[in-house]
């Protein structure tokens, strides 16, 4: 019998760089490790996207950065919320830089750098250094919470926009923009980054909200890896963004299986990212969900993973309705109480 999955092509294009695939390893501290970034390579990532870098940390070092996580997780429910826990040593500025060539030394992949924070401070210089360290790209993991009242919606996303504009003039590299999803309208929002030179859109970040430990009446972190369910928002907004920018998209959050990726590309995703499927299963993992992708897509004919790129998008499909309110009215009346 011939073997029908030799002839698949799995290859995308996301940031200008050509991927063996669209399975992208997404900033997690597993990218702490120049050994498991080639584990991740061997087991089928197309590219990793290393552990994000804190604005907070490009001013302090290493022992400072640990102390203010400390202190501030006793301060506020505001403090505690920035970051989730973190259970490893934080690592400074220089030593990020010396990861990135590091890693791009140890595997042949391309590696895109992470910088989280919310202002222009040091951004702009250190996304310089990041590319000139070697990194392919770069991805702003923006994590802006905006908790005063006198902050509307309109300079929430200024702010955005100006860091974009700010970092894109300092850098030739690719710059992606990994962003939440609670902006009053969406889809406006992703025309503004890509207007501002944002080269791709990562399709969303996690909102990491505390708990409360009711013995010690204190607001502690909590974090809790993602399921499947969580993939339907990203479906939704990649699909109606789909066509409408420039920018490449990228779906984060809920992939965890072959048909997940499926789903991804078809919504209209370059590349569906990884971390807590992963995490929950090992990275040898990659290499199963790139066999069942192949096994899916020989058995629906499909030739290659651009044929299916954006052909459930809100422009492609013959009702598009059903990314508006259609879906909404059709969801509420379909449930039978039993």
């Amino acid at each position: 019998m011939i073997d029908l999955t030799k002839s698949i092509d799995l290859s995308t294009n996301y940031l200008g760089l050509k991927l063996k695939s669209p399975l992208v390893a997404s900033s997690s501290t597993m990218c702490q490790e120049v050994g498991n970034i080639r584990r991740l390579e061997d087991a089928g990532a197309s590219a990793v996207v290393l552990h994000s870098l804190f604005e907070e940390q490009i001013d302090v070092d290493n022992d400072q950065f640990d102390r203010f996580m400390t202190e501030s997780a006793n301060l506020s429910a505001e403090a505690t919320s920035h970051f989730p826990d973190l259970l490893y040593k934080v690592m400074g500025p220089d030593t990020y830089l010396k990861h990135i060539a590091k890693c791009k030394a140890a595997v042949g992949i391309p590696i895109i750098a992470s910088l989280n924070g919310t202002t222009t401070n040091g951004w702009t210089t250190f996304a310089k250094e990041m590319q000139q360290a070697g990194a392919d790209a770069l991805e702003l993991n923006i994590y802006y919470i905006p908790v005063d009242a006198d902050t509307d919606g309109a300079a929430v996303e200024r702010k955005y926009v100006d860091l974009v504009q700010a970092v894109r003039k300092e850098v030739t590299i690719p710059v992606a923009v990994k962003l939440g999803p609670y902006f009053s309208s969406m889809a406006n929002m992703a025309k503004k980054l890509d207007a501002a030179g944002a080269d791709g859109l990562v399709l969303f970040n996690r909102f990491y909200q505390p708990d409360y430990d009711l013995e010690a009446l204190e607001v502690v972190p909590n974090l809790i890896l993602s399921n499947s369910h969580e993939l339907l928002l990203r479906l939704h907004w990649i699909a109606v963004i789909y066509g409408s920018v420039k920018a490449d998209l990228a779906l984060t959050g809920g992939v965890h299986c072959a048909t997940d990726v499926v789903k991804s590309m078809m919504a209209g995703a370059r590349v569906a990212m990884m971390t807590s499927a992963i995490l929950k299963r090992g990275i040898s993992y990659l290499d199963t969900i790139t066999t069942e992708l192949l096994v899916w897509m020989g058995e629906h004919e499909y030739d290659s993973i651009k044929q299916m790129q954006g052909s459930m998008s809100r422009n492609a499909v013959p009702q598009p309705g059903a990314f508006e309110r259609a879906n909404y009215m059709k969801v509420l009346s379909s449930y039978a109480m039993r």
